[in-house]
C-alpha cells in the first residue's frame, strides 16, 4: 500500500500542538478592516485552536502530522 499524501492546502493553512490540537489563524482578516469593528480585528489577531468537529476533518487532511 502506497503512502497517503498530505494535502498542501492543510499543511499551508494548519499545524499541529504537541497534544495533537489543531492550530489555524482566524477567518476574515485579508482585507476590507475598515468595515470591522476594533474588537473584531483585535480578537483575531493570532492563532485559535480548532473546535473537535473541524479538527477530525483537518487530521484526515493530514495523516501523518499528529
Amino acid at each position: 500500500m502506497p503512502k497517503m499524501k498530505t494535502k498542501a492546502a492543510a499543511k499551508k493553512r494548519f499545524s499541529m500542538t504537541a497534544t495533537g490540537k489543531v492550530k489555524a489563524g482566524p477567518a476574515g482578516k485579508r482585507h476590507g478592516m475598515i468595515k470591522r469593528s476594533t474588537k473584531f480585528i483585535r480578537e483575531t489577531s493570532g492563532t485559535m485552536i480548532l473546535c473537535e468537529a473541524d479538527t477530525k476533518i483537518v487530521k484526515k487532511y493530514m495523516p501523518y502530522d499528529r
